[in-house]
Order: structure tokens, then C-alpha cells, then sequence
């Protein structure tokens, strides 16, 4: 399995075994250590990714949009040694227990009072996150994700906030948060390689920081967890392809 298609990723490899006690193995957690199902609140690991996670010896984090306690609670994730999960794109950090986050945009509040009847008339789902709402069009009627597209793209730009699209959902959340500035905080100290996988647009942002940390020195291995749904352009963009969550959990497996 473990033969990126990239130099950059073979070089990133070679580091990972090398030294990896000051690696960094930083993962997403829907669609990378969890297949995507209708319902969030079902989405668990893979089977053997929370033991992987354990056993890896080295950094260990989650990078994801969902709340991070919650990412934690569900993926039964409390007892991975070191492990940080950055959640809401880095808007929490939760570590040893301990949780810290930014403060809520202001525009939420009057999101909010909006977005609920928007999109009760497409069949949509909405979950609020606390610091973020996401709208869920998976079990929506068919053509309900391009219709709320514009009218949501308009309240977050007169409310101040991001509007980001992912498998199926648009999720407003507050500006100046990504994967990208998640990793970058997770990446110091500098370890001495870095891996990130992930399935989605938003992880491209996290690709865009092992690209960053390559040219600080530090080797970097991207990993594309694949799915029918997965983005075209992160998946060549990935120096390896795997099969969805399974794959990922071998990935690591071997890793060990």
C-alpha cells in the first residue's frame, strides 16, 4: 500500500519512518477515519482506527468541522496518548481533556434566526455546531443544495460569514478559520514529518500546509481518502489514494 505516486510524498514517507517519534500524523475524521453516513450522529471509526491512532507513538491529532468534543465522544478517541483534536476548523482545541475555543462570531446569532426556514422549505437538515451551522442536503429532495446555494452565500456575506460547500452540506462558520491554519498551530514545535489525511474540499486547505511545512524543511506525505463523492482535485493532488476510511485505518496499520 504504501507507495506514493509523488518524490515529495516518498520523501515524506522515508521522514515518517525514520524518526517517528517527533512525527505528526493529523487526521479528518468524516470521510477519513469515518465513512460518511445520513446521519452524523451515527458517523464511528472504521473499524481498528482508534487503536491505530493509539499506537502510532508519535504526534497525533484530528483536524475537523465537527464540534470537538463531539468528534471525540463519538469516535471513542479520550484515551489516544497526545492526541489534539482541532475542531470547527480550529476554532477549538481540545487536548488532555481540556477544551479552549475562540469566541462566537457575531453573525450567528442572527444566522440563526434565518436559516431555519430557508431551509425547511428545500427538506434540508440544519445542525448547529455552536460556532458554525451547517446545512445537510443529503436526505434533501434532489436539486435542494443548488437551490440553497445562492441564498445562503448571500446571508453569510451580509452576516460576516464564511460559507464553505463539502459532501453534500454548505456550512457557515466564522472567518479566518481553516484546516490550513489549523495544521500550521498543530506544526509547532516543527516535527520532523508531517502526514494529513483527508476526503473533502476543505482538506485541500491542509494540503496547502504540508506544502507550506515542505518548504520549511519538513518532509510531508498527503493522503486522499477516496470515495465516489471525493473531489477530483484533491484526489490527484494527493501524493496517495486510498480505499476511503478502511484504507486509511490500513494506512496507519502499516505505518506501525
Amino acid at each position: 500500500m504504501l507507495a506514493p505516486r509523488t518524490e515529495a510524498g516518498r520523501a515524506g514517507l522515508a521522514a515518517l519512518r525514520a524518526d517517528p517519534s517527533r512525527a505528526l500524523v493529523a487526521v479528518d475524521y468524516d470521510g477519513t477515519l469515518a465513512p460518511i453516513v445520513d446521519d452524523p450522529a451515527e458517523a464511528v471509526p472504521a473499524p481498528g482506527a482508534a487503536a491505530a491512532l493509539r499506537s502510532l507513538g508519535c504526534r497525533v491529532a484530528v483536524v475537523t468541522g465537527r464540534p470537538a468534543l463531539v468528534a471525540v465522544e463519538l469516535g471513542g478517541l479520550a484515551d489516544v496518548p497526545g492526541l489534539v483534536v482541532m475542531g470547527q476548523y480550529g476554532v477549538e482545541r481540545w487536548s488532555g481533556g481540556s477544551l479552549t475555543a475562540a469566541e462566537p462570531a457575531p453573525g450567528l446569532a442572527q444566522a440563526r434566526d434565518e436559516l431555519p426556514a430557508m431551509v425547511r422549505r428545500v427538506g434540508a437538515v440544519l445542525e448547529d455546531k455552536g460556532h458554525s451551522l451547517v446545512v445537510h442536503t443529503r436526505s434533501a429532495p434532489s436539486g435542494a443544495l443548488s437551490r440553497l446555494a445562492g441564498p445562503v452565500i448571500e446571508l453569510g456575506a451580509r452576516l460576516g460569514l464564511e460559507v464553505h460547500p463539502g459532501r453534500m452540506v454548505l456550512e457557515l462558520r466564522p472567518p479566518g478559520f481553516d484546516k490550513r491554519g489549523a495544521l500550521l498551530a498543530l506544526a509547532e514545535p516543527l516535527p520532523s514529518a508531517v502526514l494529513f489525511a483527508g476526503d473533502d474540499v476543505g482538506d485541500g486547505a491542509a494540503f496547502d500546509a504540508v506544502d507550506e511545512l515542505r518548504a520549511r524543511g519538513v518532509p510531508g506525505l498527503t493522503v486522499f481518502s477516496d470515495s465516489a463523492e471525493g473531489p477530483d482535485e484533491l484526489r490527484e493532488r494527493a501524493d496517495l489514494v486510498v480505499d476511503g476510511p478502511p484504507g486509511v485505518v490500513a494506512l496507519l496499520t502499516e505505518l506501525l
